[in-house]
């Protein structure tokens, strides 16, 4: 199996979990601080959302690369 139809594969794969799933979250520390005795820090969820039109476009490269010849 060649290089190129490898990254197809996985342009396939990851266009298609764009769509099914639309979005991920992730934490992300922002503050961190001490007063005193006492450490704090403040973590904030984030949520980023993932474009329809950007996996569709992933999941055509995708196809592309594995349908065209080499």
């Amino acid at each position: 199996m060649s290089v190129t139809k490898i990254l197809g594969i996985i342009l396939l794969v990851a266009g298609i979990l764009g769509l099914i799933y639309g979005h991920f979250d992730y934490t992300k520390e922002t503050h961190e601080g001490q007063f005193g005795p006492f450490k704090f820090s403040v973590a904030e969820k984030e949520t980023t959302v993932i474009p329809s039109w950007a996996s569709i476009a992933v999941i055509v490269a995708g196809v592309v690369l594995l349908v065209v010849p080499k």
